[in-house]
C-alpha cells in the first residue's frame, strides 16, 4: 500500500487573543484543567524528561491539582519515580471506565519538587489491540506503520490509548470545565491526532522539542540551513525511513489548536518540515533554585577543581608535570553526535589554538575533556593503573606527612627542632622513590580513558588523530576523551557532572544542531562561562534577549552565516582570549554568568506555557 501524508485539517480559526476573555482567569470550580501528556514522564531518556521535571514545581504552583502529568508506564522507572495514590473523584471515575475498555492506569505522584499529580497509561497491555489500532490509524489518518518497527508499534499505543482517555475523560467532566491537554513531541502526538478525529472538547497543544527531518538531516548535511528551502519533506522523510514518524509529528502539528516549539531556530525548521509555524514560542528553562550555592558558588569551583587536578596528575605526570596553577579546563558534553553537537569544530579549534599558545609562548596549559557516551569495552588499563599508582602514592603522602607532624611536636615539646632524618627517616625516602619509579612511564598521556570497541572508526578518534592533538609533551592543549557519564564512584573522575561543571573553567557547545542546548544553560546556573553557537536555540535566545553577553560569560559562535573554518577561527579566537585572562577577570566573569541565572529560571519562562494555554483554550471555545 502506497504511503501517503496525513489527512489534511482545517487550520484553527484566527483570532485576537484576549487574555482575560476565558475562564482560566476564574477562581472557581469551572476553571479548566491541564493535562501534560509526554514519553518522558516518569522515564528519563533524554532532554524532554529535564524540561517536564524542572518545570513541574512551576506548574504544580500555578495550576494546584488541576495539573496532571500523562505519561507510558513502565514498570522498572515508576518503582524508582512513582508513588501511587488515590485519585481525585473525576480521574477515578475515568479510570474505571478505561478499566471497562481493558486499558490500565496508574495514578499517582512524580517523586520530584513539586510532586505533580500524574497518570501512567499502561500501553503495553494494549498491544493485545495493536492491530487495531494500526487498522485505525490507517482508516482515519491515512498513516501506514510496518509491523516491525518496534518503537513505533509503542508510540502508536501509548497514543490510542492516550485518545481513550481525555475522551472517556471529557464524558465524566461532561462540559463543567474546559480541558486543556499539552503533548510534547511526536510520540506523544498520535493522541493529539485521536482527539481531533473524535471531536473530543478538549484544548490541544503540540510543542515539537526538535523535527525528525531536522536532525536526521543535520547529522547528514552541513548546508542544511542554507538549503531548506529545497527541501522536500515527504521525500526526506521516505529516505531515512522515518515517513509514519513523520507523518504523526506533522499531523500533530496541524491538527493542535495552538502549535509551539522551543527557539526561533527551531520555529524555521518546524515551518518548512511541518508545514506549520508555530504560533508561541516556549524556551526551556531550569529550576534554578537546584543550582543555587549563592556566595559559595566560587568556594565549589575551587573545592571540585582540586578533583580535577587529581585526576589530570594521575593521568598526565607519569609522562611529564605541568603547572596545574596555570592550568585551564575547558570541556565539552553531550550525546555523541559528531556534527550536530559542534564536536568536530571544536576539535578543529582545539588545534588550531594548540598552534596559538605554543607560537604566542603563552604560558598556559589547557586541559579539554569531551564528556560523551560511546561504545567501550573497559576503562584503559594503563590509564586506571596510572590514577591507581598516584592515589597510592598520595596515600603514602599522607602517611608520611603525619609522621612529619607528630616527630616535629615531639621534637618541638622537647625543647629543640627535628633533623631532617627524624622528619623524613631513610624508610620514608626510600618508600617515596620506590613509588615515583614505579608511576613514572614513558609513554605519552593517553588522548582517551576507555578502550573503544571501534578505535579506528571513531569520528573523535579519527579528527584527534588527523589533527595530531596527541598530549605530546611540548603542546600547550592536552586532551582527555571520557566516553562515558560521569561518576562520583568512577575510579578516574570521581565528580558528578554537575560538580564537574563547577570545577571547570569553561563550558564550549558550538551545536549545528540543537534545538535549545540545555548545557550550556547548567553551566550558566552554576556559575561557569559558556560558549555557545547562534544555530542553538539557547545561543538564539541569548543574543535576542541578553545586551553584550560576551562580557557577561556568554559566548555565542556564529554558525548561521560563516563557514565551519570561520567559524573554527572565531571559536580559537575566544578561547585564545580566555586564556589569556589572568584569575581575578576569570573570577569575575563567573560572577557575571552566575548573576545570568535568573534569566533562565521557569519562574520567568513558564508564562510562555500559560500564553500557549491560553491561545489553545480560547480558539477551542470560540469554536464551540
Amino acid at each position: 500500500m502506497e504511503h501517503r501524508p496525513p489527512a489534511t485539517y482545517p487550520p484553527p480559526p484566527k483570532i485576537v487573543l484576549r487574555p482575560r476573555a476565558t475562564r482560566i482567569d476564574q477562581p472557581d470550580e469551572s476553571q479548566p484543567l491541564l493535562f501534560e501528556v509526554a514519553w518522558e514522564v516518569c522515564w528519563q531518556l533524554g532532554g524532554i524528561y529535564t524540561v517536564m521535571r524542572s518545570k513541574a514545581a512551576n506548574m504544580v504552583s500555578a495550576w494546584a491539582d488541576r495539573y496532571c502529568l500523562i505519561g507510558p508506564y513502565n514498570a522498572d522507572t515508576a518503582a524508582v519515580e512513582f508513588e501511587e495514590a488515590t485519585p481525585p473523584p473525576h480521574l477515578a471515575e475515568t479510570m474505571r471506565r478505561l478499566s471497562e475498555l481493558n486499558v490500565r492506569a496508574h495514578f499517582g505522584h512524580w517523586l520530584i519538587a513539586g510532586r505533580p499529580q500524574v497518570i501512567l497509561l499502561d500501553y503495553q497491555a494494549a498491544f493485545a489491540r495493536l492491530g487495531e489500532f494500526k487498522y485505525m490509524l490507517w482508516t482515519d489518518h491515512h498513516i501506514q506503520s510496518p509491523d516491525q518497527d518496534a518503537d513505533m508499534n509503542n508510540v502508536i499505543s501509548f497514543g490510542f490509548v492516550t485518545g481513550m482517555f481525555l475522551e472517556e475523560l471529557a464524558k465524566v467532566i461532561a462540559g463543567t470545565r474546559p480541558i486543556i491537554a499539552h503533548f510534547h513531541e511526536w510520540m506523544a502526538g498520535l493522541g493529539l491526532m485521536r482527539v481531533r478525529f473524535l471531536k473530543v472538547p478538549v484544548a490541544t497543544v503540540f510543542t515539537t522539542h526538535a523535527t525528525l527531518l531536522g536532525r536526521y538531516l543535520c547529522t547528514d548535511n552541513s548546508d542544511f540551513y542554507a538549503k531548506i528551502d529545497l527541501i522536500n519533506p515527504d521525500h526526506a522523510a521516505g529516505q531515512y525511513a522515518i515517513y509514519p514518524r513523520y507523518c504523526v509529528e506533522r499531523g500533530a502539528a496541524h491538527c493542535a489548536d495552538a502549535f509551539t516549539t522551543v527557539s526561533d531556530v527551531t520555529a524555521l525548521e518546524a515551518e518548512k518540515m511541518l508545514g506549520r509555524k508555530p504560533d508561541v514560542i516556549t524556551p526551556n528553562g531550569l529550576n534554578i533554585q537546584k543550582f543555587s550555592a549563592l556566595h559559595e558558588f566560587q568556594n565549589l569551583h575551587k573545592e571540585y577543581k582540586e578533583a580535577i587536578h587529581t585526576f589530570v596528575a594521575g593521568h598526565f605526570f607519569p609522562s611529564y608535570s605541568f603547572n596545574l596553577d596555570r592550568t585551564l579546563y575547558v570541556f565539552i558534553s553531550g550525546r555523541y553526535e559528531y556534527n550536530n553537537k559542534g564536536i568536530n569544530l571544536f576539535i578543529e579549534s582545539l588545534a588550531r589554538l594548540n598552534h596559538w599558545l605554543k607560537t604566542g609562548n603563552v604560558p598556559v596549559t589547557m586541559v579539554a575533556f569531551i564528556i560523551t557516551k560511546a561504545p567501550y569495552k573497559s576503562i584503559n588499563v594503563d590509564v586506571l593503573k596510572s590514577q591507581a599508582m598516584f592515589d597510592e602514592l598520595k596515600l603514602s603522602c599522607e602517611h608520611i606527612s603525619h609522621d612529619m607532624g607528630e616527630a616535629l611536636l615531639s621534637a618541638v615539646s622537647l625543647g629543640r627542632l627535628p633533623s631532617s632524618a627524624e622528619l623524613l627517616p631513610e624508610e620514608a625516602v626510600v618508600r617515596l622513590k620506590r613509588g615515583m619509579h614505579a608511576w613514572r612511564t614513558w609513554k605519552q598521556p593517553s588522548i582517551v580513558t576507555h578502550d573503544l570497541w571501534d578505535d579506528a572508526h571513531d569520528s573523535v578518534l579519527q579528527q584527534l588523530r588527523t589533527c595530531r592533538l596527541f598530549n605530546a609533551k611540548d603542546d600547550p592543549v592536552k586532551v582527555v576523551f571520557h566516553p562515558d557519564f560521569l561518576s562520583a564512584t568512577s575510579p578516574l573522575i570521581a565528580l558528578d557532572y554537575d560538580q564537574f561543571i563547577r570545577g571547570c573553567h569553561i563550558g564550549v557547545f558550538p551545536s549545528y544542531y540543537e534545538p535549545w542546548g540545555y548545557t550550556p544553560m547548567e553551566c550558566v546556573a552554576s556559575g561557569v562561562p559558556a560558549i555557545t553557537s547562534d544555530l542553538a536555540g539557547f545561543g538564539s535566545y541569548v543574543q535576542s534577549h541578553i545586551p553584550d553577553p560576551a562580557a557577561n560569560g556568554l559566548f555565542v559562535v556564529n554558525r548561521r552565516t560563516v563557514d565551519f573554518d570561520q567559524a573554527a577561527h572565531q571559536l580559537t579566537e575566544i578561547l585564545f582570549n580566555f586564556a589569556l585572562k589572568d584569575r581575578r577577570a576569570r573570577v569575575e566573569l563567573r560572577n557575571r554568568v552566575e548573576r545570568l541565572s535568573e534569566y533562565f529560571d521557569w519562574n520567568n519562562l513558564i508564562i510562555h506555557y500559560t500564553q500557549a494555554h491560553r491561545l489553545a483554550l480560547a480558539r477551542r471555545l470560540s469554536t464551540a
